[in-house]
């Protein structure tokens, strides 16, 4: 697949990789044959033996780091503990020799902690990425805070002196990045770092967002580039797809899982960069990218959130997959906005959508929520959300679109020309014999579906639309002012030419007047 990385950074168009946390596993005859002679025979004994040489590990590691101040924490680990050092790692490598990685193939030469404090790993796809952690001498990792409760391998990690984070804590990541600040400038002090700057598990079938915590020190970084190049991958682990004691299970009835671990060379950050982690991180990227031969996508750790939510609601998770990323940063929108913008997408959608789990609105559906009868100005907003073509939106056009095409026409001004276009009288409130007369005369919308609409948006149920009711439901639901002025805009544009040609009666003339006197009149007020 050809990287094309500058259009993809400049535009809002679909990624080459739709969902890069999903894995698919399918298993030949072959395949299930051999996995069921090895569960009954190999896959046992390497499972006992990775348990016992675990349980060997476990009271070094422990010892090494206890008895230790807090004080103590804070620094390198010095004296007799060092001495333990060796004999966890010889257990940590047999523990994956025994389960069958016997071969890590190493391109280039790693770098001494001084030339580069930070090691950053990609991409980040499976729990067997601790085998590299091993491999790079079990050195610091930084990772998440509830790793150290795990059994055994709790003690494991602390022995590493880790940098935890808590994911969704902000002032924990804040922190994380000061820890690893400080250890980066300790000119060679502490131990490497190892990092997996994207955060979060993929299918290595591309490099998603990095996150920008290792990169404001603004210090020298090796990239060092994973791949497990096996005929079945048992060892991937992403959010959809076969779970981690399956794929565990299945890496033990392998005959062998081979490792590839490329280091790249220490890439030095120029003054731009250092003042800029964001394009600090891209450039690395990119040069991960191009050794791995694959594409970059503007995913993160909150698509993956925005999957759990989807699913919440009933949603195919997938609805969730909008790379938050690029839409963060070139329409603004945050992570609860993309919530709420779910909420709504969900109920365009309908709940007679529920079973099939479509992932996808109609034009049907989206004339159905809006109340709308089908017709030209309609369907031109609609083509404006649907940004590929396809006659389907999915949420993540739906979002382009509210940003792009709904949003900014749906403003304060906008607001209260539309409400004093239905004030016909100028009363200050909107009855519904003001909304069926514009409503049924505009869009042909019939009596039922008019006073569908006025009970509403009157929410105080007195029979008189206010201002800020008006606005509330605007607000609510900002395509009715695209669509409303794409109306307005082709019925003048229709009235225009027909004047133009002298083929409509004077009944039409005098409509096309009356409109534009009211538009005249309120735009004064306005003003």
């Amino acid at each position: 697949m050809t990287r094309n990385t500058v259009p993809r950074q400049k535009s809002l168009g679909m990624p080459d990789v739709t969902n890069p946390f999903v894995h698919e596993l399918e298993l030949s005859l072959r395949d299930k044959i051999q996995i069921a002679v090895m569960s009954v025979t190999i896959a046992p004994i390497r499972l006992v033996l990775v348990i016992l040489l675990l349980l060997l590990a476990w009271p070094f590691a422990a010892l090494a780091v206890a008895f230790r101040s807090e004080e103590d924490k804070l620094k390198p680990m010095s004296g007799w503990r060092l001495f333990l050092r060796p004999i966890v790692l010889v257990l940590c490598r047999g523990v994956f020799f025994a389960g069958g990685l016997y071969w890590v193939n190493v391109k280039g030469k790693q770098a001494s902690s001084k030339d580069a404090p930070l090691l950053l790993l990609a991409p980040h796809s499976s729990f067997l990425d601790a085998l590299p952690v091993v491999f790079l001498g079990l050195t610091s990792v930084v990772a998440k805070a509830s790793t150290e409760q795990i059994m055994l391998f709790g003690t494991l990690t602390e022995f590493s002196q880790p940098v935890l984070v808590q994911r969704e804590d902000p002032n924990s990541r804040l922190n994380t990045i000061k820890e690893i600040q400080r250890r980066a400038q300790s000119g060679g002090q502490w131990p490497q770092i190892i990092i997996f700057p994207e955060g979060t598990c993929t299918n290595r079938s591309c490099l998603i967002t990095f996150k920008q915590g290792a990169f404001y020190p603004g210090v020298p970084v090796q990239p060092v580039c994973l791949k497990y190049p096996n005929r079945l991958d048992t060892v991937t682990w992403t959010w959809e797809g076969p779970g981690a004691l399956k794929q565990l299970w299945l890496t033990l009835c392998q005959f062998y899982t081979r490792c590839e671990v490329e280091y790249l060379p220490v890439y030095h950050p120029s003054e731009e960069e250092k003042k800029d982690p964001k394009l600090f991180a891209n450039n690395v990227r990119d040069a991960m990218a191009k050794c791995l031969g694959c594409p970059i996508t503007d995913h993160t750790y909150d698509d993956c959130r925005l999957m759990s939510q989807a699913e919440k609601m009933k949603l195919p998770p997938n609805v969730g997959l909008v790379e938050f990323e690029k839409l963060h940063s070139k329409l603004g929108v945050t992570f609860n906005q993309l919530q709420e913008y779910m909420i709504r997408f969900r109920e365009i959608k309908g709940s007679k959508h529920e079973k099939e789990k479509v992932a996808q609105i109609s034009y049907e559906d989206f004339s159905n929520y809006l109340m709308l009868p089908q017709s030209e100005a309609l369907r031109e907003v609609f083509n404006l959300y649907d940004r590929d073509g396809s006659g389907k939106i999915d949420f993540r056009e739906y979002v382009i679109g509210l940003s792009l095409v709904s949003a900014p026409v749906n403003q304060e001004d906008t607001i209260r020309l539309a409400f004093q276009l239905f004030d016909i009288d100028n009363k200050g409130h909107v009855t519904k014999g003001d909304l069926n007369h514009i409503l049924k005369g505009a869009f042909k919308i019939s009596d039922a579906d008019v006073d569908k609409i006025f009970r509403e948006v009157n929410t105080s149920n007195d029979g008189k639309i206010t201002l800020d009711e008006f606005k509330s439901y605007a607000q609510k639901k900002p395509e009715y002012a695209k669509i409303f002025m794409t109306y307005q805009e082709m019925k003048e544009q229709h009235l225009q030419a027909s004047v133009e040609k002298d083929t409509f009666s004077n009944g039409h003339a005098a409509e096309f007047k009356q409109w534009n006197a009211q538009t005249d009149e309120s735009s004064k007020k306005l003003q």
